[in-house]
């Protein structure tokens, strides 16, 4: 892919865009990197190629991946009753789960039936610390003040949901007998050569030169500098530009059957293949198109961020915008989408 037509540093002026960073693919390997601007507003730290920004919601992506590695080592299955691996915690049982139960694929795929409260999963408030995550499901937290449960025979409807994917996290945790970052650490970010991707909050070194501030739509600095989510599985990654897209082109192996990770053609199919009716979902990232022209994306928008990943996975080509600004639009409406479209057209 290319960018045609557009002059990026004159529409970050317009944007307000601090700091921007796209790695391109073109023929299934990486075709060029593109970086502009800074880390932080009035700083001398430009954005390059080891930048790390929040990724934000394309934690969903990473964590659809590791659960393909997981179903590949025997430890899950898409299909089964969720309840019958958990162990610290479980779907609570009622009137919705009588008929279908939840699975690893519905929540993936956000059809569990389960939809976040209100007002919940968001970034860290450092006096109240990193929620465990059997008492956020239980609703024991500020960050989600309600227990979870199903609301609606699973599926049945699209909700998309952070708290399905908190499930995901502890079904995860249950079966390794390990951290989430950890068992990345050790199935993906390891074997794919992710140095500059880090899920561990606990340990972030925020005062690496390589990790970018968040800005507002003005701007300006958004409070506490570099916003956190305690929920990994949901939206924890940081990460560079390069990194993703290592992770995209690992997909894009898997489907021709070449894998580093010993994922297999089948099971990448599962992961960009229409579920449960949806034309729009597949697993850990959403879908437009068909066949040869299947565009497969991944959204990121969280306090001072907003990134996307786009791949065409049979053409193999692809890219990935991450943006240290989050513009209060959607990202079709602003900087990224105007990439996005100098990109495809």
């Amino acid at each position: 892919m290319k960018l045609k037509n557009i002059n990026i540093e004159e529409r970050m002026k317009h944007y307000k865009v601090q700091g921007l960073s796209i790695a391109l693919i073109e023929n299934g390997q990486i075709s060029g990197t593109e970086n502009y601007g800074l880390l932080e507003i009035n700083s001398n730290r430009k954005v390059n190629e080891n930048s790390i920004f929040s990724a934000c919601s394309i934690s969903k992506f990473l964590t659809g991946m590791t659960a393909l590695k997981l179903i590949e080592e025997g430890l899950l299955d898409l299909d089964e009753n969720v309840n019958e691996k958990l162990v610290t915690w479980k779907v609570p049982e009622n009137e919705f789960t009588k008929n279908k139960k939840v699975t690893l694929r519905n929540l993936l795929s956000h059809q569990s039936g389960i939809k976040d409260p209100e007002d919940s999963f968001f970034e860290l408030i450092s006096y109240i610390g990193i929620p465990l995550m059997v008492e956020l499901l239980e609703g024991k937290t500020p960050y989600c003040k309600v227990p979870i449960e199903v609301q609606y025979e699973p599926e049945s409807e699209f909700h998309y949901s952070d708290a399905g994917y908190c499930i995901i996290q502890q079904l995860i945790e249950d079966v390794t007998k390990k951290p989430f970052y950890q068992v990345v650490n050790e199935f993906i970010f390891k074997p794919l050569g992710m140095e500059n991707s880090y899920l561990n909050i606990t340990m972030l070194e925020i005062d690496k030169e390589d990790f970018s501030c968040g800005h507002n739509k003005k701007g300006e600095l958004v409070d506490g500098k570099y916003p956190i989510y305690p929920y990994p599985t949901a939206s924890g990654l940081w990460t560079t530009s390069l990194d993703l897209v290592a992770l995209v082109l690992e997909l894009m192996n898997s489907l021709k059957g070449e894998s580093k990770l010993g994922i297999s053609k089948s099971l990448a199919n599962e992961m960009i293949t229409s579920q449960k009716g949806k034309s729009w979902t597949g697993l850990g990232v959403f879908l437009e198109g068909s066949e040869k022209e299947l565009e497969i994306t991944s959204m990121g928008w969280g306090v001072g961020f907003q990134c996307m990943m786009v791949a065409y996975p049979h053409l193999e080509k692809g890219a990935v915008i991450m943006t240290n600004a989050e513009l209060g639009v959607h990202q079709m409406e602003g900087i990224i989408g105007e990439i996005y479209k100098s990109l495809i057209s």
